[in-house]
């Protein structure tokens, strides 16, 4: 492929999760980059032929099979000659802080990349953020260790670079609100009655973007911006009064921030990952890229309207849990992967995500000043809560 990067410089990325929609995209990315960005690590949880796939293809250092139990059935022997298998959290460790990584993409689904995501941060390397769950269960704790190592974070999630990308416009004691955009997902038009019959399947349909499952889902929630609210609090050093969140199905404008003085920047963009990867793992340069582009010879329609709380609920646990602060952010995230993923083995209404979510955070021993250990092991607790609710 030829390039479209002109720069000499060279960075050896490290893809944590190269096998999901995060993941393929960054080595687009990379592979046209014509050598200024090198793939030197992949990993993955358990889609372990792709990942040899993906290793025949772009020849890293190193491949991570992130499951023990999953590397140690399975046959390596496709796997490319020099490339070395690592295995297991250890293993995501070892490349998240190895001397000759520069930048680390942060793409495991879930809190399960917490752990790879804070070494690279306390290795003080450039993280490519594309997982929320890291900042909204520890997000306190890993922007005081950036602070600490000199590592830089810079947002993959396209409504966090848009913020990132707009807030170039001013200092920060000058931005008065940061607003979310939303598509609404599958559902924003469903009555209550509608709703009440989601399926599996109706959920997974999401009009603009392809996603993986997880997040698909969060978004015919509205989980995902509940998410994204506690994330922009500690990413961007914002009270939870600065944040809100509009519906904009047409997934154009990806966020906007006004400042004191009643400008708004937006920033706009076609509904493709490459643009926001490309710009966290080049920034501060903007470079030709792979993604595609806005068409402005079409008549085009951009609507934006409130969202309805009591149709999306996620919306104001969110707001909540980004208050409190604390334990509150882990005990949200835990049980939204276990009721989502409940709901996908048919033993959960769609209706019911939202409360169950609530209610365990209702149940857990708050804690405003946890310790690392603290939130992972209410991960743990937050999830088994979950799974005790009675098949519905």
């Amino acid at each position: 492929m030829q390039s479209v990067f002109m720069t000499q410089e060279v960075a050896n990325v490290a893809v944590l999760g190269s096998t999901g929609s995060i993941g393929r995209n960054t080595l687009e990315v990379i592979a046209a980059s014509g050598g200024s960005l090198a793939s030197v690590a992949l990993s993955a949880h358990t889609s372990l032929d792709l990942l040899i796939e993906q290793a025949r293809q772009v020849r890293p250092r190193w491949v991570v099979a992130a499951d023990p139990a999953a590397a140690g059935g399975h046959d390596w022997s496709a796997l490319p000659s020099g490339v070395q298998l690592l295995t297991g959290p250890e293993g995501l460790e070892a490349v998240a802080t190895h001397q000759d990584v520069q930048i680390v993409v942060a793409a495991i689904v879930g809190s399960a990349g917490l752990r790879g995501t804070w070494a690279a941060v306390a290795a003080g390397k450039t993280v490519a953020l594309a997982n929320k769950e890291t900042m909204v269960v520890a997000g306190p704790l890993v922007t005081q260790l950036a602070q600490r190592s000199g590592a830089r974070i810079v947002p993959v999630d396209s409504e966090h670079s848009a913020v990132f990308q707009a807030l170039q416009a001013g200092r920060r004691e000058e931005v008065k609100r940061v607003i979310l955009t939303a598509s609404g997902g599958p559902f924003r038009n469903h009555t209550f009655e509608q709703l009440a019959e989601v399926t599996v399947v109706d959920a997974l349909h999401h009009p603009t973007w392809t996603m993986g499952p997880k997040i698909t889902i969060d978004s015919a929630t509205m989980m995902n911006k509940a998410l994204e609210i506690i994330e922009a609090r500690w990413l961007f050093d914002l009270q939870p009064e600065q944040i809100e969140v509009v519906v904009h199905p047409q997934s154009i404008v990806h966020s906007l921030v006004e400042f004191v003085d009643g400008s708004v920047i937006a920033q706009l963009s076609s509904p493709d990952m490459k643009l926001p990867i490309q710009y966290a793992l080049t920034y501060p340069r903007r470079l030709a890229g792979v993604a595609s582009r806005l068409d402005f010879t079409e008549t085009m329609r951009l609507d934006f309207e409130p969202p309805d709380p009591q149709r999306f609920p996620a919306l104001a646990l969110g707001l909540e849990v980004a208050r409190a602060g604390g334990t509150a952010g882990a005990v949200l995230n835990a049980a939204n992967e276990a009721a989502v993923a409940k709901f996908r083995a048919g033993k959960l209404r769609f209706t019911d995500i939202v409360p169950s979510c609530r209610a365990v955070l209702e149940q857990h021993q708050f804690d405003p000043h946890p310790s690392l250990e603290q939130l992972l092991g209410l991960d743990v607790w937050a999830r088994q809560e979950v799974m005790r609710w009675a098949c519905t």
